[in-house]
Formats: C-alpha cells, structure tokens, sequence
C-alpha cells in the first residue's frame, strides 16, 4: 500500500532538503498524486522560497499558475517574497510584474507593497522610469501612492540628478490630495543642494515653515552643510540663529560645522561670534586650536 501523506508531511520533508530544491518539488509532485490530497498553501510557500534561491525560476511560474488554477487563496506574504526573490535575481521587470500579478490573484495590493516594490526596484538607476510608469499607473486600478511613496521616488529622481522630474512629483502630490512631509521637503533640498541651488533651497524652507511644518534638524543640518561648502558664511550664520528663534534643537554638530567653514576662511573673529552659550565653548575649542585661533578665542570673551 503506497503511503498516505499529510500536507504537514510534506512541508516537513522538503525541508529536510535545503539544497536539493528539485528533490524537493519531486517530492511535491509525488504527493500531489495521491487520491483526495491537496497541498497546503504553506507546502507552496515554502518550495517557491527554496526555488527562488536556487533561481529556479521557470518552476515557480508552474506552481504560481497551479496556485491560481487550484483557486488557493493566497495571501500579500507570497508576493513580498517574490518581489524579494526577483530583485535579488536582478530580475527587474519581473519585479515590477508582482504588482500586476496580484491583481490577478484578486489581492489587491496596499500602498505598503507598493512602496515595498518602489523601495527594492528604485535602487536600480537604469529601471527608474519603468518603476516610474507603474507609479502613474496605480490608481487605475484602485491602488493610490501615500507619502511615503511620493518620497521614495523623489529621492530616486534626485539622486540621479533628475531635479525637474522630482519637483513634478512634489507638486502632483497636492492634485492627489497627498499631504507631504518634512521628509519631503528634506529630500528636495538636498537634491538642490547636491546641485549646488542652495539658495533654492532655503526658499524651500521658508515654504516649508510658511506652511505650518514643524521644523526639522536635519533639513537645517543639511542646509548648513551646504551653505558653508559654498562658503556662503554668513548666510550659514543667520540660519543658525533663525533656528534658535525658531525653537530648533540646536547641537554641537550644527555651531561646529559654521564655526568650520570660519576656521576654514581665515575668519577667527566671526567664528568666535557663533559662540553663544558657555556650553558649547569647551566642546568647539578644539577647533579654534587645530586651526591656531585659540588666542582670538581668549581675547574675544576676555
């Protein structure tokens, strides 16, 4: 008598064959033979992971269209992992692919597996403007980009340079009712200050706080960082007081990096001035030092 197998059977048993995933799906097919047995969709689970590492993946395409054949219901973990298994495999197109693949199966995807698609495929500079397509794409089929998703692709198209295209986004975000965030503004002046816009990018700022959003550090740190590459000083000074006023947690990081860009000028006296509270000039001393100006710095609060 040819022996009964349980669907926990299997599953233990592929298992046991970590490295032999063709042994594994035999051992699938074998069971699937015997009478009134039906796979469980963890049995299908677990051997498409094992393929998908051993790149197999003509056979997974089998088992997909078994799954759908057989009407298993399926759930979004399935697609997370061959979103997973295609991009690993730099199978981009097939990545992108999953989206409408779910569709198929009657799961509709949520902004979360869109943005886990966005995340894993945008990575790929040569594969934005596909990815970039499936964005537009979505709400047609009753899939609508949050935030996070509007900031994922802007970050893309800004480090790949592509600054016109980001503003684009940026803008399209209050036509879909999207609220942005600090991030988003963050992600903008940065891209602006990689192309040296920096005065673009106070601007945007300013809009930033017109608008009601609560200030952020690292957009000031970031702005400051520029202002002082571009040895536009003063500029990184009045913005360091305005975030005072402004109530902006000001660190060690933020008077170092403009009392930086002073040392660097020559300028010992406007580096002194950054100077505010007693706290910080035990920890900025040392850079008055490394750059000889340590007796400017006795003489101005003599």
């Amino acid at each position: 008598m040819p022996p009964i197998f349980k669907s926990t059977t299997t599953i233990t048993v592929a298992n046991s064959f970590p490295y032999d995933p063709f042994l594994a799906k035999e051992i699938f097919d074998v069971t699937t033979t015997q009478p009134s047995f039906r796979h469980s969709y963890s049995s299908f689970l677990v051997l498409i992971l094992k393929l998908g590492c051993s790149k197999n993946f003509s056979l997974i395409d089998d088992l997909l269209a078994r799954l759908k054949s057989d009407q298993y219901r399926v759930t979004p973990t399935l697609f997370s992992y061959l979103i997973k298994i295609y991009v690993e495999a730099d199978l981009l197109e097939k990545a992108l692919n999953v989206f409408y693949k779910m569709l198929e199966f009657n799961v509709k995807p949520l902004p979360r597996h869109l943005n886990h698609i966005l995340e894993l495929i945008i990575s790929h500079c040569n594969f934005i403007m596909p990815t970039f397509d499936l964005f537009k794409t979505t709400h047609k089929y009753g899939v609508f980009p949050n935030t996070k998703s509007y900031n994922i692709l802007m970050g893309a198209f800004c480090l790949n340079g592509d600054l016109s295209i980001a503003y684009k986004i940026f803008n399209k975000m209050s036509e879909r009712d999207v609220m942005p965030d600090a991030e988003s503004y963050r992600i903008l002046m940065q891209g602006l200050c990689r192309k040296s816009q920096v005065n673009r990018a106070v601007d945007l700022l300013e809009d930033m706080l017109n608008k009601g959003f609560v200030h952020d550090s690292l957009s000031y740190t970031t702005l400051l960082n520029s202002l002082c590459k571009k040895k536009k000083l003063k500029e990184a000074y009045k913005l360091l007081c305005r975030m005072k006023v402004k109530g902006c947690n000001v660190d060690i990081v933020h008077y170092n990096t403009v009392i930086l860009g002073f040392c660097r000028k020559g300028k010992a006296m406007d580096a002194i001035k950054v100077f505010s509270q007693p706290l910080q000039w035990k920890k900025s001393y040392q850079l008055l030092r490394n750059f000889g100006f340590q007796d400017n710095f006795k003489h101005g609060y003599q």
